[in-house]
């Protein structure tokens, strides 16, 4: 954070296609279905980040729904 702002741009962005559980590798999905769920949402995994204490921000004026995480 810098002077109380958010600096976003360097966090690791993180798009709920990745642990779609419904999405094949081909489409985007990065980790094993094992531990992926179904069709996850940006409010969904926000709500993880927060009660995992991490700090996230979701990004609702990108054209695709992105969560950003420190």
């Amino acid at each position: 954070m810098d002077g109380g702002t958010l600096n976003i741009k360097k966090w690791v962005v993180m798009y709920p296609v990745y642990i779609n559980s419904k999405k094949s590798v081909a489409e985007g999905r990065r980790i094993s279905l094992s531990k992926a769920c179904e069709n996850p949402n940006c409010i969904e995994i926000s709500d993880c980040c927060k009660h995992l204490k991490l700090p996230s921000a979701v990004e609702i004026d990108k054209a695709y729904p992105v969560i950003s995480c420190k």
